[in-house]
């Protein structure tokens, strides 16, 4: 395994890769890697000859108050993890390597950044798609695999890669979650114990959703949220940030849930974390 913290340096290694005729399999992380990231390597590694993984917590996707300087980093981790799944190269750059003096882009996918995660964290989802783009200019795959753990990101990343035309087949991987049922997260890390025993109540919630949609008792999205809330909500921790059903390709709240595929997502506050969820329906 290599590993490059200069673009001109992993550009003329993954030159040697083309030329060979080989593909590119590319998995984009901040780090503090848990097995959810190691699943999407895992599918890398079976769809495409050589995996390219970088570690890169970028500063543009985090807004004043958010938890940049406080977000977890382990690169030797991360790096005996990448080793032992075979990864064959790491890009792991720097700030001024990403973005130098005078960088002044910006990509918005309109439409799709203002829902959900978008009406509390503004500014994040252009920032996601601005370092994606960049990455994938540099690294130049065949494929890319993303967790659908981050739901409205993939819908984004997908939109932005059909809209500019990008050689790219994106992969949406599926959630790893631990024995009870939480969403493998690096922000896991910041629950203390007693909210870590509450945090598997949003998948609870989101299963009995997911159940009564399918069993027919479901016609009206705004009773299916009423019941999940009030789920949540007894468990006396979480701070909603939302709860919504949603076309998955538009993300466009649904009204009737019972006879198509849709999306069920949420965003709470537990202590100091912010944590994501999201089951598909119908699929």
């Amino acid at each position: 395994m290599k590993i490059f913290n200069t673009i001109p340096k992993i550009r003329e290694a993954l030159r040697e890769i083309r030329r060979d005729g080989m593909t590119i399999g590319f998995v984009p992380t901040m780090g503090f890697l848990h097995e959810g990231h190691l699943s999407l390597i895992r599918i890398a590694k079976r769809r495409a000859d050589v995996v390219v993984v970088s570690i890169y917590v970028n500063p543009m996707q985090f807004s004043a108050g958010e938890d940049l300087a406080a977000y977890p980093r382990d690169f030797r981790r991360d790096e005996t993890l990448c080793e032992n799944e075979g990864v064959n190269f790491i890009f792991y750059p720097n700030d001024e390597e990403i973005y130098p003096d005078g960088f002044a882009t910006r990509i918005s996918v309109e439409g799709l950044k203002e829902p959900l995660c978008g009406r509390s964290r503004p500014s994040h989802f252009d920032g996601v798609a601005t370092v994606v783009a960049k990455l994938f200019n540099i690294v130049e795959p065949d494929l890319a695999v993303f967790g659908k753990k981050d739901f409205q990101q993939l819908a984004i990343i997908r939109r932005m890669t059909r809209d500019l035309d990008f050689p790219i087949e994106i992969v949406g991987g599926e959630t790893v979650r631990e024995r009870d049922g939480l969403a493998m997260s690096s922000r896991n890390k910041y629950l203390s114990p007693a909210e870590r025993e509450v945090a598997p109540t949003l998948y609870r919630a989101l299963r009995m959703a997911k159940q009564r949609i399918e069993d027919g008792g479901a016609e009206d999205s705004e009773a299916v949220k009423r019941v999940m809330r009030a789920q949540i909500e007894s468990a006396d921790a979480f701070e909603i940030d939302y709860i919504e059903i949603v076309d998955p390709e538009t993300l466009i709240p649904v009204a009737n849930p019972s006879s198509r595929k849709v999306v069920i997502a949420l965003a709470v506050r537990l202590g100091a974390a912010r944590l994501i969820d999201n089951i598909e329906v119908g699929f």
